[in-house]
């Protein structure tokens, strides 16, 4: 992978966008990709497999853009994020960074709660469902690809919505492209857990998880495994993210279970801070946005 500070230069020199190509003679075939860098997948995404309108003036869709890794952003037990720019090189309009989360295929082992969470999902696939239940290696690349358009439907959701989750790209097999939380440097946003709150701040960063709760909660579903690590403040306004676990509380027999729980996480966190919350009130809030 490349660093990030080599980032730019690396782009800029190493690729072409489908305007030089033209200009210069040249074609795709011509240009030597460097390691970590690969020709933009935009092109190859169905309509399905990108996000929803109205889309970003910042999402990068030229066929000439080229995406560079610069790092790792999260190692986790189902998935890893990596930061990822996409660019035109010689255009600086058109880039931007993205983190890409792939969840493992055959060699993953966890997924160790995945049967709470996918309760009334089905696959239409039967030869799927098969290896699914067998755990076969077929099987654990499908239940990868399964959770990362799980993810992948969850963010478009909400962010329909208007719920603050990462603007959702695209998603290709086991990997989703969303929007960075964080500084135009490639430095992430800190999680809610993370950072050293002033007193004075709480009770407005309260304000907007309980509100995204709601927002999830009116449409029927809960995030299932909220805490303060999967919540993100960037100059003051929260982001959620970790999305592939969401669960309608009403067709999971487990629904409003984890919808107490995620208020219960939420709570506790905030009552360490000092602040008055109390996460029966939240719960009791919630159950009737989503019944009401």
């Amino acid at each position: 992978m490349i660093p990030s500070s080599a980032s730019s230069d690396a782009s800029a020199s190493l690729f072409l966008s489908a305007a030089d190509d033209d200009d210069l003679g040249l074609s795709f075939a011509d240009v030597e990709l460097g390691e970590g860098q690969r020709w933009t997948t935009w092109p190859a995404a169905t309509p399905t497999e990108r996000g929803p309108h109205p889309r970003p003036d910042w999402v990068v869709t030229s066929a000439g853009a080229v995406d560079t890794e610069l790092g790792i952003l999260k190692t986790g037990k189902e998935a890893d994020v990596f930061l990822l720019e996409r660019a035109v090189p010689g255009d600086p309009g058109q880039r931007t960074l993205l983190a890409a989360k792939r969840y493992r295929g055959t060699e993953h082992r966890s997924f160790h709660r995945s049967a709470v969470y996918t309760e009334g999902r089905r696959t239409r696939n039967s030869r799927d469902a098969r290896a699914l239940a067998k755990k076969s290696e077929h099987g654990r690349e499908v239940a990868a690809a399964q959770w990362s358009l799980a993810e992948f439907e969850a963010l478009r959701r909400m962010w329909e919505l208007g719920a603050p989750v990462p603007y959702p790209v695209q998603v290709s097999g086991t990997e989703v492209l969303m929007e960075f939380i964080g500084s135009a440097g490639g430095a992430a946003a800190p999680r809610l857990a993370q950072v050293r709150h002033d007193p004075e701040a709480l009770p407005d960063l309260f304000a907007q998880v309980a509100a995204l709760m709601r927002t999830f909660a009116r449409a029927g579903v809960a995030h299932g495994d909220l805490s303060p690590y999967n919540l993100l403040v960037q100059d003051g306004r929260v982001v959620v993210i970790d999305l592939p676990q969401i669960v309608d509380t009403v067709a999971n027999p487990q629904g409003l279970d984890l919808l107490h729980r995620d208020c219960v996480n939420v709570c506790d966190w905030f009552a360490r801070q000092r602040l008055d919350v109390d996460a029966e009130e939240l719960f009791g809030e919630l159950v009737a946005e989503s019944f009401g």
